[in-house]
């Protein structure tokens, strides 16, 4: 039985440990490969804000408008400008029909991975990791994501440095800590799971959701919102991702937001809401593992 239990813990740790930034930070210098210098003055970004605006923007409009049989109820209730953007489309709805005949359209709509391929180029998926021990990870499954490219995005609760995560963050992997210390938990199951629906709910707005919650289920809506899976580099295999940082702009579309995969654990509005995307470092092919640095020096 003793033998059992530390084989078990064992091959957990042979997981964990690439998650674990003590044990990354104490083998920095076995596998230098895993370390990313960035100058300071450029803040850890790879591309400008703009540029990963623009890609987010064009991927949450396609799925907005792939979907627009179901948003344009919510767009009856959004202000006049918002509505116009839309209008086009709106006169070319049909009539609204019964939940079954909902059903079974909504069953012949395009799945959010194809609309990810089709605005891009490429699509990412989950699947079992390349790397030994190391549990999920994240796989181009289609097409060839480009240098620069934004290839996922890393949900979660969003915690400013003063908040508290420490239930949250026992036996945790999926805590993310940014550059500034705030701390993103991107697990999808017990206590985190419960704070993220609640401050989800918290910040709706009658039918408009203000944040994503489907990537807590298996009915993903956005597709990018897996970034929580992709591991860490190894001497074998260099990153071909990185971490950047981007603050929500308080211009950003409100009929969009609900494909964020972010919510603030505080609902104190003076804070943008803080996401994190995964950027290409060179071209990545299809069926290639996407694999990051877990430790940055900016200096």
């Amino acid at each position: 039985m003793t033998r059992t239990l530390l084989q078990s813990l064992g091959h957990w740790w042979r997981r964990y440990k690439y998650r674990f930034v003590p044990w990354i930070a104490l083998n920095l210098s076995r596998n230098p490969r895993t370390l990313r210098y960035v100058p300071v003055e450029l803040k850890d970004k790879v591309i400008s804000d703009e540029d990963v605006l623009v890609t987010l923007l064009r991927v949450f409009q396609a799925l907005f408008i792939h979907d627009f049989y179901k948003q344009s109820a919510t767009l009856t209730v959004l202000p006049e400008p918002v509505q116009s953007k839309y209008q086009d489309l709106l006169l070319a709805q049909p009539p609204r029909v019964s939940l079954p005949e909902y059903r079974h359209h909504r069953g012949r709509t395009v799945k959010p991975e194809e609309i990810l391929y089709q605005t891009l180029g490429f699509s990412v998926a989950c699947a079992t990791s390349s790397l030994v021990s190391a549990g999920r990870g994240v796989f181009v499954s289609r097409g060839s994501a480009p240098k620069g490219a934004v290839v996922s995005m890393y949900p979660g609760t969003v915690y400013q440095k003063y908040e508290p995560v420490f239930f949250q963050s026992i036996g945790n992997p999926f805590i993310f800590r940014c550059l500034d210390g705030i701390l993103i938990d991107g697990n999808n199951r017990g206590i985190s799971k419960v704070v993220y629906r609640s401050c989800a709910g918290r910040d709706r707005l009658g039918p408009l959701q203000m944040s994503d919650s489907t990537w807590l289920t298996a009915d993903v809506q956005n597709p990018l919102a897996v970034g929580q899976y992709v591991n860490n580099c190894s001497n074998e295999r260099p990153a071909n991702v990185c971490y950047q940082e981007l603050d929500v702009p308080l211009a950003f579309p409100v009929e969009l937001k609900q494909y964020l995969p972010n919510v603030a654990y505080s609902c104190d509005q003076q804070s943008p809401l803080r996401c994190v995307v995964l950027v290409a470092l060179r071209d990545i092919g299809q069926g290639e593992e996407l694999l990051s640095n877990y430790y940055t020096v900016v200096g």
